[in-house]
């Protein structure tokens, strides 16, 4: 196989880097390639054993890259949640994909700290792998690279001492108590880590695409709006023998979030569907397109189901070819794979995560194709409007937004 011309220049300097300090970090943005690049990268240096994590949709399409290269070495793919399960003899180059999802602060993920494991055990030499290296925050640089010995943050014991020099550290009332916010970290982070960085984009590559993002409304069931003006003022409300409780305002936003969807957890942990307008609506609307739709909780897969028919609904990329519907959770499929097969995507929910829009909304581009429709389907009056103008900020949605707004 043939790389593309820059990606041949960057496995030059990849290689380069990672062999005098210890690690590289490949910052390119969705659908360059960065997968192939990391794996050109191993065989350039002459890698024998490679560990690669990433998100378990993504599996498949990393050993199909292997595959296609061909190269020498040894290749173990696997999901970060199944870290504790692969015990290999040795790990030459560790491979880490959608390596932002390290970078919780002010103290280390449990993900976080099997990877420090892993490389404290074997020393490999590392390759990080994101289109997206902060998105929230620079302060999610610290923990994405801890691990390594030769980080530029290695003089300091921990978070917090790295934060005394690079993190305007300001304070915020939660519940009425003082805490302390860590988000603010400097520039000077991302200029710390230029030596270990390559940086490249679609622009860069030639990509041509744009994404043409549209917000379709329906009206929200009678039924389903009385029940959000009802737990809004009681903070209880009782369905079938079941509760819906919110008595923390936390639990509040999560409940008005999920119905404003037509779906609810109660507090026994049982779930359900209140309301198929969402789904209906995507079916009627989309009749004969081949789409790609996102969803945020598990009961909204259900009631797609009930509408599409569980037979006509792919919740696999393999099963994707065969059938004009797949359904993804946002956060396991923003990640890692394509979508490129659809003529567009549908979100039938919202994600209170800055990272999760700029990166699922990404899933059909290529560089071949000159633009992509994203249809956001919201409930009028319902939360998503208001989680969607924080998100497209670069900004995550929390308690904090929705006291403003309710």
């Amino acid at each position: 196989m043939n790389f593309r011309y820059y990606q041949e220049e960057i496995i030059q300097k990849g290689s380069s880097i990672i062999l005098n300090h210890g690690f590289v970090y490949l910052a390119m943005q969705v659908r360059t390639g960065k997968t192939l690049t990391s794996l050109g990268i191993c065989q350039n240096i002459g890698a024998k054993n490679v560990l690669f994590l990433t998100k378990k949709k993504a599996i498949g399409s990393i050993e199909s890259d292997y595959k296609l290269l061909n190269p020498q070495f040894n290749l173990i793919v696997i999901n970060y949640e199944s870290l504790h399960k692969v015990n290999p003899e040795r790990v030459g180059v560790l491979v880490l994909d959608e390596s932002h999802s390290l970078g919780a602060f002010p103290k280390p993920s449990n993900r976080a700290k099997a990877v420090r494991a892993i490389i404290r055990k074997f020393n490999p030499l590392v390759c990080f792998l994101s289109g997206t290296p902060t998105p929230e925050s620079y302060s999610q640089m610290y923990h994405q690279v801890y691990g390594c010995s030769k980080n530029p943050f290695v003089r300091f014991k921990d978070f917090y001492r790295f934060a005394d020099q690079y993190v305007n550290v300001t304070t915020k009332i939660i519940n009425g108590y003082n805490i302390k916010d860590y988000s603010k970290g400097k520039k000077e982070i991302i200029d710390m880590m230029e030596p270990y960085t390559i940086s490249y984009t679609q622009q860069e590559a030639g990509f041509k695409s744009t994404i043409n993002e549209h917000i379709l409304y329906i009206d929200t069931a009678d039924e389903v709006s009385d029940i959000i003006r009802k737990l809004s003022r009681d903070l209880v409300v009782e369905i079938e023998d079941e509760v819906i409780l919110a008595d923390t305002p936390v639990k509040l936003m999560q409940k008005i979030h999920q119905l404003s969807s037509g779906t609810v957890k109660f507090e026994s942990g049982n779930s359900m569907i209140v309301d198929l307008s969402k789904a209906d609506f995507i079916k009627e609307k989309f009749k004969g397109k081949k789409i790609g739709i996102f969803y945020k909780f598990k009961e909204e897969l259900n009631a797609l189901r009930q509408v599409f028919g569980k037979e006509n609904l792919a919740t696999e990329l393999s099963e994707f070819k065969d059938r004009q519907v797949i359904a993804l959770q946002i956060v396991s499929g923003r990640e890692g794979i394509s979508l490129r097969e659809a003529d567009a995507l549908v979100y039938y929910n919202i994600d209170f995560s800055a990272t999760s829009y700029w990166q699922s909304r990404d899933r059909m581009t290529t560089k071949d194709r000159v633009s992509s429709d994203v249809y956001w389907i919201f409930s009028r009056g319902g939360i998503e409007d208001d989680i969607y103008n924080t998100v497209i900020r670069k900004k995550s949605y929390t308690l904090n937004h929705f006291k403003k707004t309710s």
